[in-house]
């Protein structure tokens, strides 16, 4: 005779325990997300600076030390333009961030604490892959673009060169300019997208806000306050 004794987890209590596990996974996601975009970006951020920063210092050592007066003026709108590269940097939607220091200071021990967690991550993450889309739309193109038919006018018109000198004044800058914007960081944006698609049904509409919104946000040790336009 076998004797066989067993009992049934009840349904709610394992439906419980799944759900706080996908909780940690998807904020445990986030956050790496989070924390490998932070570092590209400000990796990429950081390098463009220097680099902007860089070449204004020396085309203006340059244009201070030489007699010559055609290199002189290259230097001098080369600098201008150097130098507005590395002012972009400050006004660029990617900017070097700490999101995922402060996503890690709140509280995940019960499942309300969780839950909570869990959408402030994902308007975090929603939000660095909006900024990724900002940051590559046809308006940063333009606007870099105006910019380097200035600066090729100013060679052509202003400094009576051939009409060659400005196309290779606005070419060189635009190469530049390009490369800035195609080597910005898409890793919050994938993410998000694969997120969405494991976690959301496939969800990942993001939309680029043309009005200017105010945010003011709290987390352990501080506040913040944030415009986004």
């Amino acid at each position: 005779m076998l004797i066989y004794f067993g009992f049934q987890i009840p349904q709610t209590f394992a439906q419980s325990e799944a759900s706080d596990s996908i909780l940690s996974e998807r904020i445990q996601f986030i956050e790496k997300s989070l924390k490998q975009d932070e570092q590209k970006t400000r990796l990429w951020w950081n390098s463009w600076l220097i680099g902007y920063s860089a070449a204004t210092v020396g085309q203006g050592v340059v244009y201070f030390v030489s007699n010559d007066k055609s290199l002189r003026q290259d230097m001098a709108l080369g600098a201008a333009t150097t130098l507005l590269g590395a002012a972009n940097q400050f006004l660029s939607p990617l900017m070097p961030r700490k999101d995922s220091n402060r996503l890690a200071l709140l509280a995940s021990s019960s499942r309300d604490e969780k839950e909570l967690k869990l959408q402030v991550a994902e308007e975090l993450l929603k939000e660095h892959a909006r900024c990724e889309k900002v940051a590559r739309n046809w308006q940063a193109h333009a606007l870099s673009t105006a910019v380097n038919v200035g600066s090729g006018v100013i060679t052509w018109v202003g400094f009576k060169r051939n009409v060659w000198a400005g196309l290779g004044n606005f070419a060189i800058n635009e190469v530049i300019t390009e490369a800035q914007i195609w080597t910005q960081p898409l890793r919050a944006k994938k993410d998000y997208e694969s997120y969405c698609r494991k976690y959301k049904n496939g969800d990942n509409t993001l939309s680029y806000k043309p009005t200017i919104d105010w945010y003011v946000g709290a987390y352990p040790g501080g506040a913040s306050l944030k415009i986004v336009f």
